[in-house]
């Protein structure tokens, strides 16, 4: 009887630890409202380029991120700090919030800079052995619960995470970015973030 009642404390135990933290939208609102909003606006919409929108991003690579954030895994210039006392929950929650709401895309500011940027995302570089972004983040750019929604993201933020990928400055990702974005130009890494930026 003993033995029986171990058993079931131990597999309990195990259950918990392994169980993945349940999302709380209405959590990660809360912490969005206040914490998150001034660079990140109150529904994912930046209030500035230079920040990602994070609204319909795909919650769990979301989840990943904050958490490389909270480790130092990545490295950010305020978000180290901001991800740095967040649970398990909380940072589900915030994943499920984000996701969760609607954007519109931006129109192209340049739309000949955008039409070579979708024939790169589309069908990559053969010249230069550049993959076509497509085969990883999907026709529509929605990326994966593993892969970033580039869909709508701000342009100014894309282009400065592909040249810390070809840098090498930022790699807490898949290792195939640091691959393909080291062969980027400066002019494929403008028109791939001008046309991302005005897919719906």
């Amino acid at each position: 009887m003993r033995f029986s009642r171990l058993s079931r404390l131990v597999a309990a135990t195990m259950f918990a630890i392994a169980s993945p933290a349940v999302a709380d939208i209405e959590q990660g609102k809360k912490i969005a409202s206040g914490r998150c909003f001034l660079c990140h606006g109150m529904n994912g919409e930046s209030s500035s380029e230079v920040f990602p929108r994070l609204a319909t991003q795909n919650a769990s690579y979301l989840a990943k991120q904050l958490r490389d954030f909270r480790s130092g895994k990545r490295k950010g210039t305020t978000m180290n700090e901001m991800a740095k006392g967040l649970t398990e929950a909380e940072v589900a929650g915030l994943g499920a919030f984000y996701a969760a709401q609607k954007a519109d895309p931006h129109a192209p500011s340049d739309a000949d800079l955008a039409a070579v940027g979708r024939y790169l995302y589309a069908r990559g570089n053969a010249f230069s052995a550049v993959a076509p972004c497509a085969t990883c983040h999907g026709a529509k750019a929605e990326g994966s619960e593993s892969l970033p929604r580039l869909a709508g993201q701000q342009a100014l933020y894309l282009e400065t995470q592909l040249k810390q990928f070809n840098k090498r400055e930022r790699t807490n990702d898949n290792a195939v970015m640091l691959t393909i974005a080291a062969k980027l130009t400066e002019l494929e890494i403008k028109a791939l973030s001008e046309y991302l930026a005005s897919v719906p």
